[in-house]
């Protein structure tokens, strides 16, 4: 059986040679302190920090989200033998102690230890049928949008119901926080209508990926004059070496990687500026587009699966300070925040790192709108690494464009 080679798409803009390869992208994404925004993130969900201490004032406050949760179309429910009880379960998790949300066997996921917690609520008939097929005695939560392994969630939104009238919100609330303390808490859990579905009734999620710079960083590569110099350099470089590369076909251009050509990786820029990726980010706001280039594990076809259209509310990226016991001015970072209706499997770390890598190459503001026309998904970059990135919250009201944790200036 031949191996099948797998090429670099090949870019044809004038920053093509100052993209980082496949390769060099994973490194440098790969490369990071990442075991300071895990613990952030812990700290986070343990309740021991705000995000306000990453953001400051312009955070959304914890009162603002709780309530927004909490608020819910009113809706009559089916009475006598009908009525059940449905609960909303808001909680948080550190992606770090878990292997993603979603059941699989073997493996210590927060859908199975959920699951495992509302299992002492199930009504008889329920427990009797799990008992007779083998199965073990455990409640079934529907979940707003599953997260991948070392994601986390600061509200991640489920429910529950059961046929039994003696089920108190503080009952489950009791359990489940018993189940995995310091890593799995519930916010709040409170008793709704039984049309609530905490995916199909959202309109909207927010993700927040914190992206950390190494020491060594330059930490004067926000300001705008530096990004004009990388611009610069970027198509500097492609310049000298278009004429040596001109009888390079297309195949030989594609496979480039990063011990190929020495001079080429030395030339390809290694910075890029917060502001160049929020300018790339802030196109995508307000445009229904396809992001089937920007996903993993998804069908690009809409005939095939779920369509892949998602509408961008708000993309900004900011710099910010991590707050951390080891830096007396805490670990500079970049936050990026990413509200939308839905997102596709991976988009976000995916967008996270081709925003990232296009920044660095000089590339056009509208790169990551050309990227949506490419015909092969290697143009866009390989997905960040899962540390960095949180489900904030999620609405099930219209979007307000005021409320966001990075405001617009």
């Amino acid at each position: 059986m031949e191996n099948k080679v797998l090429m670099q798409y090949n870019h044809t803009d004038p920053c093509s040679f100052a993209r980082w390869t496949t390769k060099e992208c994973f490194q440098f994404m790969t490369a990071r302190p990442w075991q300071q925004v895990m613990d952030f993130y812990s700290d986070v969900v343990k309740d021991r920090k705000p995000l306000s201490a990453l953001l400051g004032k312009a955070c959304l406050s914890k009162s603002n989200i709780y309530n927004r949760l909490e608020s819910l179309p009113p809706s009559h429910d089916k009475g006598g033998r009908w009525a059940r009880l449905t609960f909303k379960i808001v909680v948080s998790y550190h992606g770090g102690s878990f292997d993603g949300w979603q059941r699989q066997p073997g493996l210590n996921t927060v859908q199975s230890v959920v699951e495992k917690s509302l299992g002492k609520f199930v009504d008889e008939r329920k427990a009797q049928m799990l008992k007779d097929k083998g199965f073990p005695l455990e409640g079934a939560a529907l979940v707003a949008g599953r997260t991948d392994k070392g994601v986390t969630a600061v509200h991640q939104v489920c429910s529950f119901y059961t046929w039994r009238k003696d089920v108190k919100s503080q009952d489950i609330t009791d359990a489940i926080n018993s189940a995995a303390p310091g890593k799995l808490r519930v916010i709040s859990v409170t008793e709704v209508s039984r049309a609530f579905h905490p995916n199909f009734t959202a309109k909207w999620r927010r993700y927040l990926y914190i992206f950390p710079f190494n020491d060594e960083e330059d930490m004067e590569q926000s300001n705008q004059s530096g990004e004009n110099v990388q611009n610069f350099k970027s198509k500097e470089n492609y310049h000298e070496h278009k004429n040596g590369c001109d009888q390079c076909n297309e195949a030989n251009v594609g496979n480039l990687v990063i011990n190929d050509n020495e001079d080429l990786e030395t030339l390809k820029p290694r910075e890029f500026t917060v502001s160049r990726v929020n300018q790339l980010l802030q196109k995508l706001e307000g445009k229904l587009l396809s992001y089937k280039m920007f996903a993993r594990d998804t069908k690009p076809s809409r005939n095939e699966g779920p369509p892949t259209e998602c509408f961008l509310y708000h993309a900004r990226a900011k710099e910010s300070k991590l707050p951390c016991s080891e830096h007396e001015k805490g670990r500079r970072v970049m936050c990026i925040e990413l509200v939308a209706n839905r997102f596709l499997r991976r988009m976000v770390r995916v967008l996270v790192a081709t925003s990232i890598r296009e920044a660095a190459a000089g590339a056009d503001e509208d790169a990551l709108l050309k990227l949506m026309d490419a015909t092969c998904r290697r143009a866009t970059a390989p997905p960040a690494p899962p540390d960095g990135l949180c489900l904030v919250d999620v609405g099930y009201e219209e979007f307000d464009p005021q409320d966001c944790l990075i405001l617009k200036e």
